[in-house]
């Protein structure tokens, strides 16, 4: 169990001779992709450590949290809907890299294993968790993933992130460049493997990624420690492969240099088209019969508890200030960290023929801005801004005396792009580069804001934001980072960033939920209607000890 409740199944292969009190060199072997149901991917790889038992290493094969014996999730944004995972800053390779490290553990604490010669390989899904591994841990003393990692302008504009699960990323809040995480292994060993013709690492990416790599290894004056390996063919291991591998790990773990001949031999045969592995896959099961199969077990729900959610409790005896300084300072150092969120001037802006604006949120993105009637804005005494969340939606009637302005952000309306499931493109892609639709529809809509305050000059006027759904959050985050706004009014708002129709935002569950970060609103006007008011009572009583009361109103549709 690498936490209580989280079963990794694995097999364990030594060599069947060694000498009484010897210390071997020891690999852990992290699976790819490859299904084999109950029996857990592992089997589908004992090749594996078979060859490096045979050659005098430990080897501890251990399965993935999707493939294992006890299945989880890998697939969350990619085909689930589980955009909350962005929002919890919860990824499945965080679980792999865990899991590898605590792996790393039971081989260090072995009495036949020498701790100062463990590797860590694998491929595909196998190959990129080998990086977070050896990024993360010190005590991986040489790597070489296989067909597990491209660089940013390969996942996102060549699209290559369409062919790869959740298990392949990092949640990039922090907007690194992937080769950063690889250079994290310097100046230790790394063999970085890649074939010619596999179309989720094409070779375009594969050099980029080695040429920066090659440069921080030289860096630290161990130019000598890298190297990069081509095979021609697909997505798959080959005998040049197996044989690379082997011989690097020899090299740095044994001191054996000389050319490895036997990589496939006695290991893997052909029949009828299919791979024969020597020993049944149901024999190398940790749990015999599915009664073995632990009660406890996490696995399946582990993104319920990997992430720990952060909780600001209430406002002290000191006051709401204190409490809501620290909070914003959170979340403007997280989710809303970048300086966009925080704009000094109006943006540029196209008036349409048809009375549409076209505001340019940022540099290559505008989004379709509708103004009232020219009569109504100018005896308005306050404006409402609307943002629209789909297409369809209904806009709400303005009160008395305000102008009705209703904006499609990004992903609405003329903005909105095709979305297939799977497999998430524009989500998945913007997740990569540290960003997400929902937040880009915030600076959209602050963008708005200071557009429509620019047409009044000198003395603008208050306005309200307004929005529905996943558009309310928007609002009422927007207005959280624009003090001018004077209120807002949500319908039908999300209570939790974990339901299935909350907006997403990186991280912002390790920092608060939605009760509290509404609270920071206070004591402004916010009015939550089409909800139930139960779970909002954390809102209610921030609104309470900021002495607003009467400026926070909840309540079922229609009231």
């Amino acid at each position: 169990q690498s936490l209580p409740g989280l079963h990794v199944t694995a097999n364990l292969w030594r060599p069947a001779e060694a000498p009484a009190g010897s210390r071997h060199p020891a690999i852990l072997y992290v699976c790819g992709h490859s299904g084999r149901g109950r029996d857990g991917n592992k089997t589908a790889f004992q090749d594996q450590g078979i060859w490096f038992a045979r050659h005098g290493y430990v080897c501890l094969v251990v399965d993935t949290l999707q493939l294992g014996e006890i299945p989880g999730i890998h697939h969350g944004t990619y085909r689930e809907g589980r955009w909350w995972w962005q929002s919890r800053g919860y990824t499945p390779a965080g679980v792999e890299c865990w899991n590898g490290i605590r792996g790393i553990d039971l081989l260090a604490a072995r009495a036949d294993v020498d701790p100062e010669r463990i590797g860590v390989t694998g491929i595909s899904g196998g190959g990129a968790t080998t990086l977070w591994i050896a990024a993360a841990d010190r005590r991986v003393a040489a790597a070489a993933p296989v067909s597990g990692m491209a660089d940013l302008r390969g996942y996102v504009t060549e699209r290559c992130v369409d062919g790869h699960c959740d298990c392949m990323f990092l949640v990039n809040a922090r907007q690194w460049p992937w080769a950063r995480i690889a250079a994290l292994v310097a100046p230790r060993p790394l063999l970085f493997v890649n074939s010619d013709a596999d179309p989720i690492f094409p070779m375009s990416a594969n050099e980029r990624v080695a040429a920066a790599l090659e440069r921080a290894w030289a860096l630290h004056g161990a130019g000598d420690r890298f190297d990069a390996q081509v095979s021609n063919g697909g997505h798959a291991y080959r005998s040049d492969i197996r044989a690379g591998v082997y011989r690097f790990m020899n090299t740095w773990l044994k001191g054996d240099p000389r050319p490895v001949a036997d990589g496939d031999v006695d290991v893997v045969v052909e029949a009828e088209g299919r791979a024969v592995h020597p020993i049944p896959p149901e024999r190398l099961r940790a749990f015999r019969t599915d009664a073995d199969l632990p009660a406890d077990a996490t696995n399946g729900s582990i993104d319920l508890s990997f992430v720990p959610l952060g909780d600001p409790g209430l406002p002290g005896a000191d006051g709401i200030a204190p409490w809501r300084e620290e909070l914003l300072a959170r979340l403007t150092a997280e989710p809303f960290r970048d300086a966009a969120y925080r704009r000094a001037t109006p943006p540029h802006v196209d008036r349409g023929a048809d009375g549409t604006w076209r505001v340019e949120t940022e540099p290559g993105i505008a989004c379709t801005l509708v103004p009232p009637a020219e009569d109504v804005a100018a005896e308005a005494r306050r404006h409402l801004l609307v943002v629209r969340a789909t297409d369809d939606e209904a806009i709400p009637a303005a009160g008395e005396g305000e102008a009705p302005w209703v904006l499609d952000p990004r992903g609405v309306g003329a903005g909105r792009w095709t979305t297939r499931n799977p497999p998430n493109h524009v989500e998945r892609a913007m997740a990569l580069l540290g960003d997400t639709v929902a937040a880009g529809q915030v600076r959209d809509t602050l963008a708005a804001v200071a557009a429509i305050r620019a047409a009044d000059g000198a003395s603008p006027r208050p306005l309200r934001l307004a929005g529905r759904g996943k558009g309310a959050l928007v609002a009422a985050y927007a207005a959280i980072l624009c003090p001018d706004v004077e209120g807002v009014v949500l319908d039908a708002c999300p209570s939790t960033h974990m339901a299935d129709d909350a907006p997403a935002f990186l991280g912002i569950l390790r920092v608060a939920d939605v009760p509290h970060l509404l609270g920071l609103l206070a004591p402004r006007d916010l009015a939550l209607q089409g909800v139930d008011p139960a779970p909002f009572a954390a809102t209610r009583a921030i609104y309470e000890r900021a002495g607003a009361t009467g400026r926070f109103r909840v309540g079922a549709a229609g009231r």
